[in-house]
């Protein structure tokens, strides 16, 4: 501790010789020195209260500590080079030797290759429409590495940030890629699916052919009206059609139905549309639902089996694109009596192409099968 020496004068300052008076004497190690002196060449430690000069003391701008206590109990953040207690440093891997403090920690996991299960960015919205869908594409037994996850969004993100990517603890050893919101016909013509699922596959991943990997689709809730009232009368008749076409929308899917049962559970059939919104409203069936509907800015899609077939991904998007449209076009009745041969017959093919192939793939489209090759 820094000390005012009682004795006789004359005091020298050991720094500059000059006499001090005694009450403005400070010691250091027995040795004398002004305050001005002491205040230019010595800090104070901020734990442990011990002088040290400051040619050798650890600092920043709000801190300063002798060496003993900052190589005891501090370190300092890689990126901004602030002191930081060493319980409080964060690492952004297990094999990191690279300390940071928190706010640079959390730039660097927005700027990561691959991000925690619970890493949400703020949406960019691509294209221009009132629907925009969300796409997360699980993918599995290619491994969780980082330079693959790296070589994936360099594909994707060739022009725009179009995907991030995250872990998954329901996968094995993959990855989940998820796209900000798009319009039907960003993901259709713009957005890079094509080179984006021929780089999995190249890098050794599979989707189809795995049983954990799924594909959910998000729709933004606002689509269906400008109220909540309206949106949930409209969205009503799209839980009303999947159950009433539970059949048809299982084979679409390439799901089991003990798949289905555990990651994308049915509401149940229900006499009309208000009746299977106010059992889904009820919660009892958590967020593995078909049509999960508890998210506050967007209802997902969450029946689809995983897939590294463009075609295919596209056709499930424009599936729900379908859905969605027809539920905000019908009212109840109309919905309830449309049979799934009224409904496929009247996709115009020159929006839904894709989804119509894949229909007759499936012999789903009035019995119109053609020939198709194997999901990745």
């Amino acid at each position: 501790m820094n000390e005012i020496i009682e004795g006789e004068p004359p005091f020298i300052c050991s720094e500059c010789g000059c006499a001090v008076d005694e009450d403005d004497i400070m010691e250091v190690d027995d040795d004398i020195y002004c305050q001005s002196c002491y205040d230019d060449e010595f800090v104070t430690c901020d734990r442990c209260g011990t002088a040290v000069r400051t040619d050798d003391a650890e600092s920043d701008d709000d801190h300063s500590y002798c060496q003993d206590c900052y190589y005891d109990y501090y370190t300092r953040c890689t990126d901004c080079n602030y002191i930081i207690s060493r319980d409080d440093a964060e690492y952004p891997d297990d094999d990191s030797d690279d300390p940071y403090c928190y706010n640079c920690y959390s730039d660097h996991e927005n700027e990561a290759a691959i991000h925690d299960y619970s890493f949400k960015p703020a949406p960019v919205f691509y294209g221009d429409g009132s629907r925009y869908f969300g796409v997360e594409l699980e993918i599995d037994e290619g491994g969780k590495n980082r330079d693959k996850a790296e070589e994936l969004l360099n594909v994707a993100n060739y022009y725009e940030e179009n995907i991030y990517i995250k872990v998954d603890s329901s996968l094995n050893d993959g990855l989940e890629l998820v796209t900000h919101p798009a319009t039907l016909e960003y993901h259709q013509n713009t957005m890079r699916w094509t080179e984006l699922l021929n780089k999995a596959k190249e890098l050794g991943y599979l989707s189809h052919k795995t049983d954990t990997a799924g594909l959910h689709i998000h729709v933004n809730r606002n689509t269906f009206g400008f109220n909540v009232n309206e949106q949930e009368e409209n969205i009503s008749r799209v839980l009303y059609f999947v159950e009433h076409h539970w059949d048809e929308l299982l084979k679409f899917s390439r799901r089991t139905a003990s798949q289905m049962k555990r990651w994308a559970n049915r509401y149940g059939y229900k006499n009309n549309p208000k009746e299977v919104m106010d059992y889904a409203k009820s919660g009892c069936l958590g967020r593995y639902t078909c049509v999960n509907i508890t998210n506050y800015d967007t209802i997902e899609f969450r029946m689809f089996r995983g897939t590294l077939k463009f075609t295919t991904l596209i056709a499930a998007i424009q599936m729900v694109d379908a859905i969605c449209e027809a539920a905000i076009l019908m009212p109840d009745e109309r919905i309830s009596g449309l049979s799934w041969t009224d409904f496929v017959k009247s996709l115009p093919i020159d929006k839904y192409h894709e989804l119509i192939v894949y229909l007759k793939e499936r012999q789903l489209y009035v019995n119109e099968p053609v020939a198709c090759e194997e999901d990745d």
